[in-house]
């Protein structure tokens, strides 16, 4: 049975209960130290209430089946209380490992993956393999995705780093906010998640437009597997509305190729977007857009663009 759209808006209520929670503490500023102090004091008091209760209730629940904490800790507003309140059944390497395991399925469809080398004095070191080295923003949208899964599982960590899986010639060493910054000088902005839950509904083999955020974005379902991409053409320039995803004769099942109603360039829709057409140049490709199941809730990461002139 398919989530209601009330269990929705209660999901993306509680996620971003923290970000309200600073606002309205940083509006109490407004009268002066004094008032931001004592604010603070009893959010913390509060904060340090429900812990205690949390903490005896799992004590508790434990006690009568020690399995619950394992189902609990797999909840993810749950897990998300538990680890604020320092009572969260794993470490950080097993709730690490646990987040890359749920993001592989995405890595693959971009034909990647990722390895966790070791968590050392806070500092996570990961290894990519695989992805779509020609296209530059592949790339940036499998980091954001694993980035944001291994922070929202291990919010004490201090930083990523990515060792490259093949020699690079000026550090082996990269730190992903580096990474991300190249992109951004490249013409993507910030990157921010939006709930997109009515995206669900695609059916298998449906393609549609949507607009997120001010962002015209495609989504293509392919089985049960949903994949997005900004609404251009990677050869033209154009938008790709009216498209339609087939598949080519004598490809593999799954293999779903989608091609531009205005230059009739093909795309791979299951592999990062990469142009399919002989002697298509390795540059020409969609822009993948991450989309993933955060906290329960369909969502979608959108980088804001820099308007330039001369930019497509």
């Amino acid at each position: 049975m398919a989530d209601r759209p009330e269990e929705f808006d209660q999901d993306t209520r509680w996620r971003t209960a923290g970000d309200r929670i600073q606002i309205l503490l940083d509006a109490t500023a407004a009268g002066g130290a004094a008032a931001r102090e004592r604010a603070e004091q009893v959010v913390g008091e509060v904060a340090d209430l429900y812990g205690a209760g949390l903490e005896r209730i799992l004590q508790i629940a434990t006690s009568a089946d020690p399995g619950l904490v394992q189902k609990l800790a797999g909840d993810d507003l749950v897990a998300s209380l538990l680890l604020i309140h320092g009572l969260h059944p794993h470490g950080v390497r097993r709730r690490i490992e646990d987040a890359l395991d749920g993001v592989r399925p995405y890595l693959g469809s971009h034909g990647g993956d990722v390895t966790l080398l070791e968590v050392v004095d806070d500092v996570v070191r990961l290894q990519f393999a695989g992805s779509c080295k020609s296209c530059p923003s592949s790339a940036v949208t499998l980091e954001l995705t694993v980035e944001d899964a291994v922070r929202a599982a291990a919010p004490e960590i201090a930083s990523i780093e990515v060792v490259a899986a093949e020699p690079v010639p000026s550090a082996s060493v990269i730190p992903a906010d580096s990474l991300l910054s190249r992109v951004h000088r490249n013409g993507h902005g910030p990157t921010t998640w939006h709930a997109v839950p009515d995206l669900a509904g695609l059916a298998p083999g449906e393609v549609g437009g949507f607009l997120v955020a001010g962002t015209a974005v495609l989504v293509c379902r392919v089985g049960e597997v949903l994949f997005a991409y900004r609404d251009r053409c990677g050869n033209c320039g154009e938008s790709l509305a009216g498209a339609a995803l087939h598949r080519p004769m004598g490809s593999p099942v799954g293999a779903a190729v989608l091609r531009c109603p205005r230059c009739r360039a093909h795309f791979d829709v299951v592999h990062a977007g990469a142009c399919v057409d002989a002697h298509a140049d390795a540059a020409v490709h969609l822009d993948p857009i991450p989309l993933l199941v955060r906290d329960g809730v369909l969502s979608l990461a959108v980088a804001v663009e820099h308007t330039e002139a001369g930019m497509a």
